[in-house]
């Protein structure tokens, strides 16, 4: 849930970002905003959950 939470809110924040540096429009950003919402309600779901979360395990594991 809090990789969800964290994934979602990075995710609008660099859509406003686009949004207010005019790179992209408010058609084609209510397009993504209504693309990944319907997205997240399909079979695709879980699939882009277990990707996005292995991504995070990942970059969780490396040491430096």
């Amino acid at each position: 849930m809090a990789i969800s939470l964290s994934v979602v809110l990075l995710l609008a924040i660099v859509l406003v970002v686009l949004f207010r540096s005019n790179s992209i429009k408010g058609g084609p950003a209510i397009v993504a905003i209504l693309f990944g919402f319907f997205l997240a309600s399909t079979g695709m779901a879980p699939s882009i959950q277990r990707f996005l979360n292995s991504i995070a395990e990942t970059i969780n594991g490396i040491k430096f």
